[in-house]
């Protein structure tokens, strides 16, 4: 056993709860809001601080990639201080490197645009084979000179402002394009019209987009998740803007009562919640899980007393969690079926592959499909190393199985520094003192 980057054993062993959980817990900040509200930021006139703003690998690379483009961002405990430049992007040529954050890489696409000069973004080996090109079509019908070799970054964009126009956006690999598209329209040089082509994945998360919009003082017209028009407008810089506790996060939590028993609060997050995976507490209430909604938290219990039940659940519009109701499922009393979540193998890894391997390693009986997966009850989970294939995601939800079944353990415990530094000490306090 060596010591991971975090400091953490690598493998890193999870030791099962034997008693029923009763803890509460804090998360951090959402990592999709953080993202958008950096953006928008960036293009307001002055500073903003955004306050419960997400300290990771993520969030640092898009910081790291703003500082490259000119902008001032100053990081303090807490909190990100973004000064905005009204639209304008300083450096004339920069090359930006991503990682492996996904959401950086398209929303940092859409805003080389507004640009004058030449720019490159580039990542890890696992981002140069997550695709593109969808975005980099609907940019250029929009008149940008933008271009891939592979549909993959490295991405070339040389930038002369964004012309208005209307273009058709692809909606069934990432709904980031059209996010990062919205967010960057209203700083074109006409009107932008945008038309989702296919089927729209993540629909709350183009929720989410147009409310940080709107917070920073822009409106867009829409026909439901179709069509969406703006015209030129600029957003207002914000003294303060904070940031809601991360759903995603908060649903490993949320799940732990699922898997031990008993009760775990999270605190600082409501139902309602602009993040669409607060609605994964739909899916733990289906199984039999009582949900209970304060002021400012909420939280789950299992009294043990009925064993949970499976369910057949299509999680299109919140396909960050699959990989946690996948970690619940072999402890239920039928199997579980998850569909919808195609979109789920261009992640950080084949989330959809990923998690049949690894739930097979454990002993779990598992059927993939090409949108999903159907995970049989398990009455004795097999002692393995768990892999993660550098997915923060598989790390985090897999660990939920050793919270109940001995010898889980989980190799590259490190990983999860990509949304969630501090995740297996928070994990560490449902444990009773």
């Amino acid at each position: 056993m060596r010591a991971g980057p975090a400091g953490w054993p690598d493998p890193y062993p999870v030791q099962p709860i034997p008693l029923p959980l009763n803890a509460s817990v804090r998360v951090p900040g959402s990592k999709s809001l953080t993202n958008r509200a950096l953006l928008v930021a960036a293009l307001a006139a002055g500073p903003t601080t955004l306050t419960n703003a997400l300290a990771s690998d993520d969030a640092r690379r898009f910081s790291e990639s703003l500082q490259r483009l000119g902008f001032a961002v100053v990081e303090r405990p807490g909190a990100l201080s973004v000064t905005g430049l009204g639209g304008r992007i300083p450096a004339e040529r920069a090359e930006l490197f991503v990682g492996n954050a996904g959401t950086a890489a398209r929303f940092l696409t859409a805003l080389l645009t507004l640009g004058h000069g030449e720019y490159v973004l580039d990542g890890d080996a696992r981002m140069r084979e997550r695709p593109i090109a969808d975005l980099l079509d609907a940019l250029r019908q929009l008149g940008v000179a933008a271009d891939s070799a592979t549909g993959c970054p490295p991405v070339r964009v040389r930038a002369a402002g964004l012309p208005g126009g209307r273009a058709a956006v692809a909606g069934d690999i990432s709904s980031q394009f059209l996010s990062g598209l919205l967010m960057v329209a209203p700083y074109a040089q006409g009107p932008l019209e945008l038309a989702v082509a296919g089927e729209l994945n993540s629909k709350p998360y183009v929720d989410m987009t147009l409310a940080v919009m709107a917070d920073f003082g822009v409106t867009v017209e829409r026909a439901g998740y179709a069509r969406f028009r703006t015209v030129p407008q600029r957003y207002t810089a914000r003294a303060e803007y904070a940031i809601e506790s991360d759903a995603s996060a908060a649903s490993y939590f949320f799940a732990a009562p699922a898997v031990c028993g008993g009760r775990v609060r999270v605190e600082h997050i409501t139902r309602q919640s602009r993040q669409g995976d607060v609605a994964f507490l739909d899916v733990l209430a289906a199984m039999g899980c009582a949900v209970e909604v304060g002021p400012d938290w909420i939280a789950v219990t299992v009294d043990g007393r009925r064993p949970l039940q499976g369910v057949d659940v299509d999680l299109r519009d919140i396909p960050d969690t699959a990989q946690t109701l996948a970690a619940i499922a072999p402890f239920a009393a039928t199997p579980t079926t998850i569909r919808g979540i195609a979109s789920a193998r261009v992640k950080e890894t084949d989330r959809v592959a990923a998690l049949c391997a690894e739930l097979t390693r454990l002993g779990v009986a598992v059927a993939e499909h090409p949108d999903g997966l159907t995970i049989q009850p398990c009455a004795a989970i097999q002692p393995a190393v768990v892999r993660t294939y550098h997915d923060h995601r598989m790390a985090m939800a897999l660990s939920l199985i050793g919270l109940r079944a001995p010898g889980v353990q989980i190799e590259d415990p490190g990983c999860v520094s990509k949304t969630f530094p501090e995740f297996f000490s928070v994990l560490e306090t449902l444990r009773p003192a």
